[in-house]
């Protein structure tokens, strides 16, 4: 005959057995998860930011030229070229969109670098002194904050794999103003 304590203790072994095992499958479930939004994410980005439409956007905005804030405003803001302040809008935001996806996790650094690639910092080293002066009258302190970060970020990677990217980058800014924006200010 069996013991009666014999069979208790069996009976919990195995009801720990299987809270343990859905407790990992519950995991792996999670990870898994995680793993298609952030293959989601990064697709809709792809298809988002490498259009002809969003490539031409930054193109003129590499074309833009000003000689300081007043002369920017003379020119570019919305209240007079609505048409720039659209295209830059669009641009903007969405690497503001992409920074609080990385601050968040749902973006990688690899998979960011992969959709971004260097756009990501050089349109940033270009307007971080607009942007800077738009932050004291209309955006706040924090506008463009995750876009901030995320250059930041960016930069700090390209680095590490490629230490003379930013010498090489004189189409898009001089070593002397990225290190204006990437060494003094860093967040």
């Amino acid at each position: 005959m069996v013991d009666l304590s014999l069979l208790q203790s069996v009976s919990a072994i195995a009801g720990a057995l299987s809270v343990m095992l859905g407790v990992i499958y519950y995991v792996n479930n999670l990870r898994e998860s995680n793993n298609n939004r952030r293959i989601t994410t990064t697709t809709t980005l792809v298809q988002s930011l490498l259009t002809l439409e969003c490539l031409n956007i930054e193109g003129e905005l590499y074309q833009m030229t000003w000689k300081d804030f007043e002369d920017f405003k003379r020119k570019y803001d919305s209240s007079v070229n609505v048409d720039n302040f659209s295209k830059r809008m669009k641009l903007w935001g969405m690497y503001e969109v992409i920074g609080t996806l990385y601050k968040s996790g749902l973006l990688n650094m690899q998979s960011l670098f992969c959709v971004t690639s260097f756009s990501i910092v050089n349109v940033w080293v270009r307007f971080k002194p607009i942007i800077e002066e738009y932050r004291k009258v209309s955006y706040g302190r924090d506008g463009y904050k995750n876009w901030e970060y995320v250059a930041h970020e960016v930069a700090k990677y390209i680095e590490k794999t490629d230490p003379l990217w930013r010498s090489n980058a004189a189409e898009f800014f001089s070593p002397e103003e990225y290190d204006r924006v990437f060494k003094l200010g860093s967040p």
